[in-house]
């Protein structure tokens, strides 16, 4: 439909429209960076949703049972800040719209979680809304499970781009929804035919409808500049029993008269003098960031609707039983059961006891024993290897279309996605993710991990068959620089425990940080080296002094994971030859530099040779080993300094020269 047919049929609707238009150039302009063009093609898309679809509340941004709006394309930005404002969430004011894209705005560049009320998540990087948002939606079903459609009966809306659809992380997304049957996930496709190089004809030929099909979604179509034919393609997409894709046909940069579906309205300002011909062809005679009483108090209204919604779900809520109810509120204001934290003692006191030797990823399952029975919040899975990150416990049920009830979701070959599925969990509320792959695949889940770290999500990485220790798999999948690229990740945890006692105090510290987290674990067995029960968790601290020096201390071995075993035995060949050594265990590097100094140099004094053991790359360890009162001419390490090899554990340690042997003859040559 054109601007002039468009006007004449639907006025109160053309008006709505237009102020998220003027709202985007002009802020687009006045920041001078940004991209006008998707919101100008979405807006009328985006004021039919917001008026007629989506269920939220603008005075309580956290409401439960509110629909989610997710902006995939997060570049246009613009548009989700000005239905924010206009709708009247009061974090989103026309001063922050005007300093868009400044410091200290929460009109950031692309939309930030936690910076404003109505921003769902994170987005900017192509493809991850989309992906975030199929977790969303399972956290729905899950929870309707749960607590029943009375309080749980809400939508997951996105809007994507062709720029969302290319990236691969896209397809993860739409096979794994597809296979799900998520229903209630409905993506409004921007197919306005332009990415930023030109058209989309350049670079892409692929149907996406058919694309679509093939995946299991029901596919729609509108004119994206129609509000009936909009509103109607929405109804049609609700009513389906599939997750469903509506092809928007837009036009970018809609009215401006020379870039209009071309690239110059993708991602640069337009410039006055498009702009004012732009007023024109609107009918918009309002200065920058003026928007007229009326338009703005339509706008307020389908704000306010939403309150009579939240209202009359509160009045269901409060049927619930007592009980149940409190579990509610407890789920989603992220509390953990009173029962876990006495429960994770008990088995670590059990652990200290009995001292078995198994794997961590072995560890990890028996821990999860513990938590999945008395967390039903936790929602697991994995990338297709299951049995080999041991992330499946006992009675937890299958997540799919016949049993939502279940916990545990089988994600497919599809790191990134489950990466990203997992967040859009997180970010739902009500569910605590955790999923697993080897940590060699971290690369495939990358792009997702950060958005964890930058949001804060509360996920747990449950990344096992790390280090040569694996073995015969060989240097494919043998990671040895993935620890120290993920220990460079800010607001994300990594922990590499020695035994089972260090893995539970790990797992026990992911379920209640305000962030994402590693749990980097082994193949191989290891025997437990924390036989002594202790109340406190001593992996909170990051490390500790795991075994004090007999003799007067000479030197300290710092080590993680597997090689705290090896440094324990070089302490023993080190001591008998009269060189005091003491071991400090260092599960999470994070946690140890966020304790305070005294703390630190307590475990890591000044004068002592220190010498670190990990199998992996010394990249990262110059900071306990030199720094930190230590000296570079008194430092050492031994680990990898390369890729692997395939073979068996027992020939691999040996001929990378990670021994026992090798830590002592390190330490003797600078004493």
């Amino acid at each position: 439909m054109n601007i002039p047919e468009l006007r004449e049929r639907h006025p109160d609707h053309w008006k709505k429209a237009a102020a998220i238009r003027m709202l985007a150039m002009d802020a687009v302009q006045q920041a001078n960076s940004g991209h006008p063009g998707m919101p100008m093609g979405m807006a009328d898309v985006a004021t039919v949703l917001f008026e007629k679809h989506l269920k939220f509340d603008p005075t309580d941004a956290k409401w439960p049972d509110r629909d989610r709006f997710v902006l995939s394309a997060g570049h246009g930005s613009m548009l989700l800040y000005a239905l924010l404002f206009l709708t009247g969430y009061p974090d989103m004011t026309i001063e922050d719209i005007r300093r868009f894209r400044q410091l200290g705005s929460p009109a950031e560049g692309h939309p930030e979680f936690g910076h404003a009320g109505g921003i769902e998540t994170t987005t900017g990087p192509l493809g991850q809304g989309i992906a975030t948002s199929v977790g969303m939606a399972i956290a729905e079903e899950s929870m309707a499970a749960r607590f029943g459609r009375k309080v749980v009966d809400h939508h997951t809306y996105v809007i994507a781009g062709d720029g969302c659809l290319m990236e691969g992380i896209s397809q993860e997304a739409i096979g794994l929804a597809g296979r799900q049957e998520l229903s209630r996930l409905i993506v409004l496709w921007d197919d306005n035919g332009i990415s930023i190089d030109g058209k989309v004809s350049l670079s892409d030929k692929t149907d996406q409808k058919a694309r679509f099909v093939a995946s299991g979604w029901s596919v729609h179509e509108c004119d994206g500049h129609d509000p009936d034919d909009i509103d109607r393609a929405i109804r049609e997409a609700k009513a389906t029993a599939q997750p469903s894709l509506v092809d928007c046909r837009t036009h970018i940069g809609y009215g401006a008269p020379t870039k209009q579906d071309t690239k110059a309205a993708h991602g640069s300002p337009l410039g006055a003098e498009e702009i004012a011909k732009i007023r024109e062809i609107y009918g918009w005679p309002y200065p920058p960031f003026e928007i007229p009483n009326d338009v703005l108090s339509a706008w307020r209204g389908i704000g306010e609707r939403g309150k009579a919604a939240r209202a009359d779900w509160a009045a269901r809520f409060d049927k619930l039983g007592p009980a149940k109810r409190a579990e509610f509120e407890r789920v989603v204001s992220g509390a953990l059961p009173k029962k876990l934290a006495p429960a994770l003692m008990a088995f670590r006191k059990g652990i200290s006891e009995s001292a078995p030797k198994v794997a961590t990823r072995k560890s990890s399952e028996m821990v999860l024993e513990v938590i999945n029975a008395n967390t039903p919040e936790t929602i697991g899975g994995s990338a297709d290897l299951t049995g080999s990150n041991n992330t499946l416990t006992k009675d937890l049920g299958t997540f799919d279309v016949g049993t939502r009830g279940g916990r545990y979701v089988h994600y497919g070959i599809r790191e990134h996605g489950m990466a990203a599925a997992m967040n859009g969990l997180a970010l739902h509320g009500g569910c605590i993710p955790y999923g697993g792959t080897f940590l060699v695949f971290s690369d495939y889940a990358r792009g997702a991990m950060r958005l964890s770290a930058i949001m804060g999500a509360r996920v747990v990485y449950v990344l096992t068959h790390n280090s040569i220790g694996l073995g015969e798999d060989g240097p494919t999948h043998q990671p040895v620089e993935h620890l120290a690229a993920l220990r460079a990740m800010p607001k994300l945890n990594v922990f590499r425990p020695a035994d089972t006692v260090e893995t539970a105090e790990a797992w026990e510290l992911a379920l209640s940080a305000d962030g994402p987290s590693v749990l980097a674990l082994t193949r191989q067995n290891l025997p437990t080296v924390r036989t002594r029960h202790t109340r406190q968790n001593l992996s909170a601290r990051g490390a500790y002094v795991l075994e004090e020096a007999v003799a007067r201390r000479k030197a300290i071995l710092l080590a993680t994971g597997s090689e705290v075993e090896i440094a324990l035995e070089a302490r023993t060949l080190l001591e008998r030859k009269g060189i005091g050594t003491r071991v400090v265990s260092m599960p999470c590097w994070e946690l140890f530099a966020a304790q305070d100094e005294k703390y630190r140099k307590s475990v890591l004094p000044a004068g002592p040779v220190r010498v670190g053991v990990e199998a992996a790359l010394e990249f990262g360890w110059e900071r306990w080993l030199c720094g930190e009162r230590g000296a570079e001419k008194k430092a050492g390490f031994v680990g990898m300094t390369g890729f692997g090899a395939s073979g068996t554990i027992e020939q691999l340690y040996p001929h990378f020269g990670i021994t026992a042997d090798a830590v002592a003859a390190k330490v003797e040559a600078l004493v």
